[in-house]
This record gives C-alpha cells, structure tokens and sequence, in this order.
C-alpha cells in the first residue's frame, strides 16, 4: 500500500510539473490536439506505472485488480467480495454512499490529473459474477461542483 501512494504522489508531482508547463505553453496557443496528445500521454504513463504490483487489496472487500487508460481517462477496476450479498442488493443498498465517497475521495486525491484534463473512472465489479455493480466517473467538473461556495 505503502509502494502505492509512493508512486501515486511521485505521479503526482510528475503532473504537477507537467500542468506547470502546460500553463507555459498554453500562452504559446497550443492546438487543442497538442493539449489532448499531452492529457492521453500523462494518462498513458500514470496507468502503465499504478499498474505494478497489482492486484492489491484495499480492504477487506476489495481488491484494486487493474488501472489502465481509455484515452485521457484513467480506468480503475476494482472487484468486490460481498460475501452472501446479492449483486442486485449491493447496487441498490451500497450505490449512493459509494458514489458520494468515490466521488469525494477522487476530487481530493486527484485534483492534479483533474485538473490536468485527464479524468479518472471508478469501475467496481462482483467477484461471484464477474458483473458490473458501479461505475464512477469523474471529471474535473464534478470536482467544481461539489466544492464549497
């Protein structure tokens, strides 16, 4: 876990860098195609090095199984052990607080990869079924909208 928040905060600082030069080159009227080419090259190398070391278990239902990209957006799939919980039951008694948590916990810990326009999904599948029980995603708007006014 310990390895994970390590290359998770070494990434981040990577980011960082690479949003400080982004504000450099925004001034230098970069294409839209540039700045998309950048945000799928950051999304690229951020899934390739959180990838190592996986599966990992973050608690004692769920295992992080994967972390790839689709295009700018970084794809966390997680798979989840409910026990005898039904897959039905989860989605419509666990679907609310997960989104709200999810959600919370992406706009705090991903801001930099938000806010360098690349977007992150949460995607939470059953260990019995092998079925989707949720899908997060969020952009940096959603971030904006849950801050404080």
């Amino acid at each position: 876990m310990k390895n994970f928040f390590l290359t998770l905060t070494l990434l981040t600082l990577i980011i960082q860098n690479l949003v400080a030069q982004d504000a450099k080159v925004k001034y230098q009227n970069v294409s839209q195609k540039q700045m998309q080419e950048q945000n799928l090259e950051i999304a690229t190398l951020a899934a390739k090095e959180m990838s190592k070391g996986l599966p990992k278990k973050i608690d004692k239902y769920t295992t992080l199984r994967n972390i790839q990209n689709e295009g700018p957006t970084l794809v966390y799939t997680f798979v989840i052990n409910s026990g005898a919980k039904s897959d039905e039951a989860i989605r419509k008694e666990d679907h609310s607080r997960m989104q709200k948590a999810v959600t919370q916990g992406i706009c705090q810990s991903s801001e930099r990869f938000l806010k360098a326009g690349v977007n992150i999904s949460y995607i939470y599948m059953s260990v019995k079924t092998n079925k989707l029980l949720f899908r997060f995603d969020i952009t940096k708007d959603k971030c904006n909208y849950l801050a404080p006014r």
